[in-house]
């Protein structure tokens, strides 16, 4: 039995599976995965898709609003563009698009050095339902943040999260000067597929002028 077999029959099948958000069947996905997947072990091909998602699809947390669109994989891979939510479910698309089980986890952070602007849109400095992705990698889940593209950590002086498929990669806690960036309040764990429901039910209370905003 190769890897990818093994590794399909330990875990649950719901997440190599197809979801709503999650939409690892969806032509675009499974022709970006295959273009960009590299290397003959799992974790060199999860690897290579975490960087394809991280730099290719842009970062922008300005656009988001209440159409599922904006949490879909493969809009935001459409749209070449994307916050955490979208970001994380079209990496753990991928991979489902290559055999590798995935699926999306749910922290609320506290960005130390959000901008005056981002600050005042989002109502503060905690962010509810940020996202990373879960992939089932040697016999344990491996979580990776795939939101901030190199050029957008260039521009805020922060290093872009690195990921080897060996350790966790989540929000780099200082920037490059050393200051406080990125602090886990709470985890909220992993879901097979994005929990849109709840996710605009809490942005609703907690960042509604965000919610709102359906910015370019």
């Amino acid at each position: 039995m190769n890897e990818s077999a093994q590794t399909a029959a330990s875990v649950d099948k719901k997440y190599l599976s197809a979801g709503t958000f999650v939409d690892s069947d969806h032509p675009e996905i499974m022709a970006f995965a295959h273009r960009n997947v590299r290397g003959n072990v799992n974790r060199e091909r999860v690897v290579s898709l975490y960087y394809a998602v991280r730099d290719r699809v842009a970062y922008n947390p300005y656009f988001i609003g209440r159409n599922p669109d904006y949490y879909r994989a493969s809009a935001c891979l459409r749209e070449g563009k994307g916050f955490c939510i979208p970001k994380a479910a079209l990496l753990a698309a991928c991979c489902r698009a290559v055999n590798v089980p995935a699926r999306v986890g749910y922290a609320d952070v506290r960005n130390h050095l959000s901008t005056p602007k981002l600050e005042e849109m989002v109502g503060g400095d905690v962010y509810f339902w940020h996202s990373y992705t879960d992939t089932w990698l040697d016999g344990q889940w491996i979580k990776s943040t795939p939101a901030f593209d190199a050029d957008l950590c260039k521009r805020l002086n922060v290093h872009p999260l690195e990921f080897d498929g060996r350790e966790d990669s989540l929000f780099q806690e200082f920037n490059r000067s050393g200051d406080r960036h990125m602090e886990y309040v709470s985890d909220r764990g992993p879901f097979a597929d994005v929990p849109y429901d709840l996710i605009v039910a809490d942005f609703s209370i907690q960042h509604p002028k965000w919610l709102a905003s359906r910015g370019d």
